[in-house]
């Protein structure tokens, strides 16, 4: 005999019904619509037709040295940006928490970068690494007066070019996930470190065996969360290099996307949304390797 549905039961279905038709009308319609985009060659966006069935789009984008560039630069950013930032955010973090009186005012000098426009701190970028007529950059003026060469770290060389994008962005990302791990650390049991002192175990030692086991979902939260945010990564890029990315050799997949879209080479859906359900495919799949070594390694 069938389970009738209690009054709380259809009462808690009727509460989550308004996010569900959100998710399902701005999130799930969408991200099919675009699947079978992808799946539609030369179609034609103003007379929304289009002449066969396959997987051209895929094998277009994937021959497309835009693309490759794209994803190179992608790659590059988010395995050198998510540790990094992580592990920098933690290491402020713990320094925040070991200071009692300034505590609340050093973390929002930590948070301004994060509620700052990002086109504003890359503007600023730009005023210290770019050369010009009149200035090398107060950047370069640094490196010249330890005895080094000025380098144009916009439009120079790739390196330097990258090197300033993974700056960019650990400096826009690291506030957030400075608050968030002064928080998690802020809520540690001192019960555990009070023991580890009467067994006399050394600061280094209580931070691996109890300070990181105990924040661990947190950092796990975003290591995930940076390695999706790092592939979504296109207003950094313009803000540093301007919109023709392509130009610049710095361009990124959301931006190849964005160009095969609107830019200058635009007005083609198709290939935009092959590229889109790649990122998909690229970001889930990498999520759920974090998923599965999660279970080892984070402790819930």
């Amino acid at each position: 005999m069938k389970k009738k549905w209690s009054d709380s039961s259809l009462k808690g279905w009727l509460y989550l019904l308004p996010a569900i038709l959100f998710l399902g009308f701005f999130m799930v319609y969408p991200l099919m619509d675009v699947f079978v985009y992808s799946f539609e060659e030369g179609y034609n966006s103003a007379s929304q037709t289009y002449f066969g069935i396959g997987w051209y789009n895929y094998s277009y984008v994937l021959h497309d040295p835009y693309f490759v560039q794209a994803v190179k630069n992608t790659f590059i950013l988010v395995m050198i940006t998510v540790p990094l930032s992580t592990g920098i955010a933690l290491l402020i973090s713990v320094g925040l928490n070991s200071i009692t009186r300034l505590r609340s005012w050093l973390q929002t000098i930590y948070f301004l970068p994060y509620v700052t426009n990002t086109l504003a701190v890359g503007l600023v970028f730009m005023i210290l690494f770019k050369k010009t007529p009149y200035s090398d950059g107060l950047v370069n003026l640094l490196i010249r007066w330890l005895g080094g060469e000025s380098v144009d770290f916009i439009d120079g060389p790739y390196w330097a070019k990258m090197f300033v994008l993974c700056f960019y962005t650990i400096w826009v990302v690291m506030p957030f996930k400075i608050l968030i791990l002064t928080s998690a650390l802020s809520s540690v049991n001192q019960d555990y470190y009070n023991a580890a002192k009467v067994d006399g175990t050394s600061k280094f030692r209580t931070f691996l065996r109890i300070t990181l086991p105990m924040i661990s979902p947190m950092i796990f939260y975003l290591i995930i969360t940076g390695f999706i945010g790092a592939f979504k990564t296109y207003s950094d890029a313009v803000a540093l290099f301007g919109t023709d990315l392509n130009v610049a050799g710095m361009n990124t997949i959301v931006g190849y996307v964005y160009d095969m879209l609107y830019g200058d080479s635009g007005g083609y859906p198709s290939y935009a949304s092959a590229a889109a359900i790649l990122l998909f495919a690229i970001v889930l799949t990498i999520t759920c390797i974090n998923l599965l070594i999660s279970k080892k390694k984070v402790h819930y």
